[in-house]
């Protein structure tokens, strides 16, 4: 039988929706030109030139806003990391995980704001509460953890070049595994672990200026390094 339709929003939903949008574009102008710290919602309210409380019956206080910027910056991180798979052919699973290093310093040079709001310093006096956040992050980093799996099953993942996973790490990340119900081999949970910290860093040095000067092109830069860690987690 055919699923019944879904009822289009009425004229109140989409208003509210394209409200609520634009809190959390013009918060995303504020980051970028205060900093995240500096978020304030009475500073946005005056922004889009309404009142204070008018934006609270969108978010509670500053906290609620921030996770919500939060939620949004992951889902648009991992809907990337997503299309960018599908681009690429299931059975080239190193060129996948190729594609995805791109990808994902293209959206952090695309979203600076966003990423520095989800992997930079944290905010003080804010805590992200896990149970909203956590899953959105662990679905952004899915695209990942399936390639590195997918290098797993078809034995071309080199795990003897990783470190030796300890009893005490294995144990740590077992316990990841249940908080987040990833159903991964511990093996390949850490391999994607390590391969997002080596991506990571290369990503935060460029966003934080820290590259010397004399790489006119951080983007070849990174490439090759990507091509590096694949060859030496991959490669015979």
């Amino acid at each position: 039988m055919p699923k019944n339709p879904q009822p289009s929003p009425t004229r109140r939903e989409k208003q509210r929706a394209a409200t609520r949008a634009e809190i959390l574009a013009t918060a995303y102008k504020q980051i970028a030109k205060e900093g995240a710290a500096a978020l304030s919602l009475r500073a946005i309210a005056r922004e889009m030139d309404v009142t204070a409380p008018a934006l609270y019956r969108y978010f509670a206080d500053r906290d609620e806003l921030v996770t919500a910027l939060i939620v949004e910056a992951y889902t648009s991180l991992g809907d990337s990391q997503k299309s960018t798979l599908e681009t690429v052919s299931k059975k080239d699973s190193v060129s996948r995980l190729f594609a995805l290093g791109i990808a994902y310093r293209d959206w952090a040079i695309t979203y600076p704001q966003g990423y520095q709001l989800i992997f930079g310093t944290p905010l003080a006096d804010y805590d992200a509460p896990e149970d909203i956040t956590t899953p959105v992050a662990a679905l952004a980093m899915l695209p990942l953890r399936e390639t590195v799996q997918a290098l797993y099953n078809e034995g071309s993942l080199r795990m003897e070049r990783f470190a030796k996973l300890t009893a005490k790490l294995k144990s740590m990340l077992e316990a990841w595994k249940a908080f987040t119900g990833n159903v991964s081999e511990t093996e390949v949970l850490y391999a994607s672990y390590v391969i997002w910290c080596r991506v990571h860093g290369l990503v935060m040095l460029e966003l934080g200026r820290q590259i010397p000067p004399f790489f006119t092109d951080p983007g070849e830069l990174f490439r090759r390094e990507i091509a590096t860690m694949i060859n030496q987690y991959t490669g015979d």
